[in-house]
């Protein structure tokens, strides 16, 4: 028997979508984030140590925008929390209206496909580099067609980028996660390994002389430290998907997350500085010799670190679709208060309406949901019928 409301006696309704079970741990949460800010930022480190004026002051403008970086994610969780939004662009439309969440969705998505341009870019000159080091010289002259990005981009993007991106809950994409910090790691021991061993046809630079040359150079390099450790599309969607939801559990994901990932553009950042100096490349792979194992090894993991950011991009691009196309709404019933709407007029039940999403019109979930419901025949008071 279907449940019944206990004022009125009708049956209770239920919502027309129901909301997934969260279902992702807090360590899967952590490395969904950690993964979401390792990307192609992780190459260029060492170079902005460089332009920081050495290891010390890189080092303070990681400290000071951590601090920033981490208050961001505890806001973001706070206000899907208040909000009751599943997506950062929901919680934007809930919090401070549709003109303020439609502009959020426009710049949402401009940033998704620009971050998603910059990669496919990054993913591109590392294939085209891998192949330059494993393909004789005397093809090199002429480049063969199936070492053409216009070639090798869309083969990658059909056969890993698309597979990986099937799946709707973002709770699936800790696996590739998982698998793309690994390979980012495996980055960072190779130039950490590559300053101690000396290998032969590395060409090392005298130490670097420390200390900014201006202040000016050392706050250029806020723009690249912080595009580094950017994560925050991605921090309602997995808040949302994460069991046991509390804010000092999401606080702590947060905090995890981004040392995490402080940790490794830190290694990568000081010794690659280290070893090269102020010859280190924006690209510090471009530094190492292209015949060297380690770093051809490197060069594709890399390219499976950046690869492995896509799925989680998509998904957010997604969720704005899902957003503008889809409500769910929620009916409660109760009684009418007295000395409120429709006094001195008997109801037995009143419809309480409410779009999860802003922005939806009541029609529209009306139209869904059949119309509105008939109200019961009362009798006469006088005929008795």
């Amino acid at each position: 028997m279907k449940s019944q409301s206990p004022e009125s006696g009708h049956p209770a309704e239920k919502p027309l979508l129901a909301a997934a079970a969260p279902s992702l741990s807090p360590l899967g949460a952590a490395f969904i984030l950690l993964k979401s800010a390792l990307g192609a930022g992780l190459l260029n480190f060492p170079w902005a140590f460089h332009r920081a004026g050495g290891v010390l002051p890189a080092l303070l403008v990681e400290l000071v925008s951590l601090v920033f970086l981490i208050s961001g994610l505890v806001i973001l969780g706070y206000a899907a929390a208040c909000s009751g939004q599943g997506t950062y662009q929901g919680v934007v439309r809930g919090l401070c209206g549709p003109a303020v969440g439609k502009l959020c969705e426009a710049c949402f998505i401009a940033n998704l496909l620009m971050i998603s341009v910059a990669f496919l870019r990054v993913t591109g000159d590392q294939l085209e580099k891998l192949c330059d080091s494993l393909l004789p010289s005397a093809l090199l002259a002429t480049q063969p067609w199936y070492a053409d990005q216009r070639f090798t981009l869309p083969l990658l993007s059909a056969l890993v980028i698309l597979p990986l991106s099937a799946p709707r809950e973002i709770a699936f994409q800790k696996y590739t996660s998982i698998l793309g910090t690994l390979a980012a790691c495996y980055l960072a021991l190779v130039i950490t390994a590559q300053y101690y061993l000396r290998p032969q046809g590395l060409v090392r630079e005298p130490p670097p002389s420390l200390g900014p040359s201006s202040w000016t150079s050392v706050f250029s390099v806020f723009p690249t430290i912080c595009f580094g450790f950017q994560c925050h599309e991605a921090a309602v969607s997995v808040y949302c998907s994460m069991r046991g939801q509390s804010l000092a559990r999401w606080a702590l994901v947060s905090v995890l997350s981004l040392l995490g990932c402080c940790l490794i553009y830190s290694l990568t950042g000081v010794y690659g500085f280290l070893t090269f100096g102020s010859q280190v490349s924006a690209d510090v792979l471009m530094s190492y010799p292209g015949t060297d194992a380690a770093v051809v090894v490197a060069r594709v993991l890399f390219a499976v670190s950046v690869v492995t950011v896509y799925p989680i991009v998509l998904f957010l691009g997604r969720s704005v679709s899902h957003l503008r196309h889809g409500c769910r709404a929620r009916w409660t019933q109760s009684q009418v208060l007295p000395g409120g709407l429709g006094r001195g007029l008997r109801a037995d039940w009143h419809l309480h309406l409410r779009a999860e999403h802003a922005g939806c019109h009541p029609g529209a979930v009306l139209r869904a949901w059949g119309g509105p419901r008939p109200q019961p025949q009362l009798p006469h008071p006088r005929l008795g019928l």
